[in-house]
């Protein structure tokens, strides 16, 4: 029971904390047709430029400004860079995005070396909210939680509740009939890249300040990013939260599972010949536990190519 809750509630906010980063990677791609690779490396310069804000004021400073810092950046690759290859065709900005990946690296690197840095939390929030099994639930893990849901809830509203959220929704459909109307699509598309690199910036705050802080971070997550949007559909923000969540608890309990196919096999006599053979019949889950969303988006895409949420082209 322990390990079913512990593992359930670590995957859900590790879910949590990989939609704070995709949803801004599926709000550019939905509403703009543009896959920014570059998009983890946002996540990265958001937890950094927090790192030196609260180092220079205080926390909150870093959480509210960094991400406008980010956006600032983002929207001047929109527009003085992505802009000028979007008529070539996706495979020119992915080839731009993935040459951003490694200049923003090796910026970070320049200015602040190789190792991470020691970005932390405020005392105040650092506390535990529960205790759990004997174990201290940090109040922090929590508030990430809280965080993304309160950013999807928001996103949610604003994009089908809102004046903003219709015009961008018509930029993106039909883009000659919402310049007939007066809307300056090209703008329209600038402040949702920006709102994109936004979303990844403050995603980096939040969660740079208990996850590693390291010139490695936007490596480390961005595959992983790319295999929630696509899990949860190409645009679909309610597909990418289920795909997060999905994605975090199976790769949560993966972690902490000894199984193997050794084990299944010993469920029906056959344990000794399944030990006799070794390799991978013996290699336990929690070994290629990182392989796990990989397999979990190899078996949404057989059985729905679309993606949980997306719609079929």
């Amino acid at each position: 029971m322990e390990f079913l809750i512990v593992s359930t509630l670590n995957g859900v906010i590790y879910g949590m904390l990989l939609f704070m980063v995709s949803a801004g990677l599926t709000l550019i791609f939905g509403m703009m047709g543009v896959l920014n690779f570059a998009h983890a490396s946002f996540y990265m310069l958001g937890a950094y430029f927090a790192y030196t804000l609260s180092g220079l004021f205080n926390f909150w400073v870093g959480l509210i400004v960094a991400p406008l810092l980010v956006a600032i950046i983002g929207m001047f690759i929109e527009r003085y860079m992505l802009r000028r290859v979007h008529a070539h065709g996706h495979a020119h900005e992915l080839l731009l995005t993935f040459g951003l990946v490694f200049i923003f690296e090796e910026l970070i690197k320049l200015f602040y070396g190789d190792f991470p840095v020691n970005y932390q939390r405020p005392d105040y929030l650092n506390f535990a909210i529960f205790n759990l099994f004997g174990t201290d639930y940090p109040f922090y893990r929590v508030f990430i939680g809280l965080v993304a849901l309160l950013m999807f809830i928001v996103l949610f509203v604003l994009l089908t509740r809102t004046r903003v959220g219709m015009v961008v929704r018509a930029a993106e459909r039909l883009p000659d009939t919402a310049r007939a109307l007066g809307h300056n699509v090209p703008m329209v598309f600038l402040g949702v890249f920006g709102a994109g690199a936004a979303l990844a910036g403050l995603s980096g705050a939040v969660a740079g300040a208990f996850f590693p802080t390291n010139p490695n971070m936007a490596l480390e997550l961005g595959v992983i990013v790319f295999v929630v949007v696509v899990v949860g559909g190409l645009g679909s923000l309610a597909g990418s939260l289920i795909a997060s969540l999905l994605i975090g608890v199976f790769s949560s309990f993966a972690v902490g599972l000894d199984w193997s196919l050794a084990s299944l096999f010993s469920l029906i006599g056959l344990g000794d010949w399944a030990n006799g053979l070794g390799g991978l019949v013996t290699m336990p889950l929690s070994s290629i536990s990182a392989t796990v969303p990989f397999l979990l988006m190899l078996i949404v895409l057989l059985v729905r190519p679309a993606g949980l949420m997306g719609s079929k082209n």
